[in-house]
């Protein structure tokens, strides 16, 4: 490592007391103790780019045995905390500082699973080994001299933007296959491109993800969603075959679609919609950014089409009823995934509302249609309004510009009504006891039926007085089929 790096990672170390306090008891207590992994890649990168300081929770090795460390820290940490003490390691909090404190390891896998038969080891160097990549795999010592330690040439990848394994990538993946994953990962969150041996492995191995319970893939998939730029990850995810296995309804939109092989590339489209999702986002200073219902929906929004496809006469190619198809897969596979059930949900339903829009020719938009559509999407609006405006990728210049215009007219249209009727709210005239009373009704499925046709024509109408609400209700009672 460079002499004007190694004194740059050293001045950041030093910027930190809690790291410099921490040095200091392990020394004295004649334990080594190294600030380690992604820690030091960040530290590095923020070098790079001019800021100061040691980013993030801090990620430290030593040659102290777990219950050692749990001594050093009494009396100096603010709180401990041992859920990781059966893989060595500790967690503690330094005056707002969250460390991770686990000791050099040489485990080893049964391949099987991506549980190591943990092992405690004595060498920095081996530990460094056994990391997944060679941007993770340098330490910067606590001890008085700062050594900085890169024996995999962690360093000049980070500065190629390189990403390598610190042996074979086969046997790095074969050890834990979630660690493709993170490959992908990286390629979205550090500008990293993989090397030939890591996207050979990858391709060859991606069935292994298999032994990876969904809870941990559906996390490292959303962190390569959450980056800023994740299409580069995506496409690596999907030509490595790794989507299969995650993800197949993804590669799925790959499709040709007529008799001459012209090839319809819904995928790619999907990869743009989802860009356009993006920076439509970051451009909202009241969206939430980043947004993982708005991204997720953006990639998936299309997955139905596969199932839907028909070849109609002339070439011509349909896909009725895709949004609905979509959701249901949508649905399956986020549960499938271990995604919450809200965000399953919101996913699903802006899947389903994608097309609506569509729906209504050039914009002849009534006051019942804005309403059912505002009522629908519910607090999911803003994001179906960016999801609809994203899926607008013709390259038609004046198609796009009529299709911005229409949509721009829809959400005038919404403005100009919500400013008379609260379309945030839109409830019947009148409540459940009101027609239990006038229908003499007790609590049951009819006033549920009753509740709803009042709904429906709370949409098409508009607000109504009590007395033509009484009056429609009671109109439809007594014409109401009988069960």
């Amino acid at each position: 490592m460079p002499p004007a790096v190694q004194e740059t990672v050293r001045a950041l170390v030093d910027l930190s007391p809690v790291l410099t306090e921490l040095g200091a008891r392990f020394t004295a207590a004649g334990f080594e103790a190294h600030l380690v992994g992604g820690s030091v890649r960040d530290a590095l990168l923020a070098a790079g780019s001019g800021s100061s300081g040691v980013p993030g929770d801090l990620d430290v090795t030593t040659d102290a045995r777990p219950e050692q460390v749990l001594d050093l820290l009494r009396g100096w940490a603010g709180s401990t905390w041992n859920t990781g003490i059966a893989f060595g390691t500790v967690g503690a909090e330094v005056r707002g500082v969250r460390l991770e404190i686990t000791t050099f390891r040489a485990d080893r896998y049964d391949r099987e699973s991506r549980n190591p038969e943990v092992a405690w080891g004595t060498s920095l160097v081996d530990d460094l080994a056994r990391r997944d990549f060679t941007v993770n795999a340098m330490a910067v010592s606590l001890g008085a001299d700062r050594t900085v330690t890169d024996p995999f040439g962690g360093l000049g990848d980070l500065l190629a933007r390189r990403l390598r394994t610190p042996g074979a990538a086969a046997d790095s993946f074969a050890d834990d296959p979630l660690r493709m994953l993170r490959a992908v990962r990286f390629v979205a969150q550090l500008g990293l491109v993989p090397v030939e041996d890591v996207v050979e492995a990858m391709t060859a191995m991606s069935g292994e993800l298999a032994r990876i319970t969904p809870e941990r893939v559906q996390a490292e998939l959303s962190k390569t969603l959450l980056q800023d730029s994740p299409r580069a990850a995506l496409e690596l995810f999907v030509s490595t075959g790794l989507a299969d296995v995650v993800l197949p309804e993804l590669p799925a939109l790959r499709m040709e679609i007529d008799e001459h092989h012209q090839h319809k590339d819904v995928y790619a489209h999907s990869l743009t919609v989802l860009d356009h999702a993006i920076a439509l986002e970051k451009a909202d200073p009241d969206a939430e950014s980043p947004d993982l219902v708005l991204r997720l929906a953006a990639l998936l929004h299309d997955i139905g089409k596969p199932a839907t496809r028909r070849h109609e006469p002339k070439g011509r190619v349909s896909f009725h009823h895709h949004e609905v198809v979509g959701a249901k897969l949508v649905r399956k596979r986020l549960m499938a995934l271990r995604y919450s059930k809200e965000v399953v949900e919101a996913v699903a339903r802006l899947t389903f509302l994608h097309l609506r829009f569509h729906g209504f020719g050039r914009g002849e938009w009534t006051d019942s249609a804005v309403r059912r559509y505002v009522t629908d999407a519910g607090d999911l609006l803003p994001r179906l309004h960016k999801l609809v405006r994203s899926d607008s990728t013709t390259r038609n210049k004046r198609r796009a510009a009529a299709l911005s215009e229409t949509y721009d007219s829809l959400e005038e249209r919404i403005r100009e009504i919500s400013e008379k009727e609260d379309l945030a709210r839109v409830r019947p005239d009148l409540d459940g006891n009101a027609i239990m009373e006038l229908l003499d009704l007790q609590p049951g499925p009819d006033v549920g039926r009753a509740w709803r046709f009042l709904k429906d024509l709370r949409l098409e109408r508009g607000p109504l007085d009590r007395d033509e609400a009484e009056a429609a209700l009671l109109a439809w009672w007594s014409t109401r089929p009988r069960t």
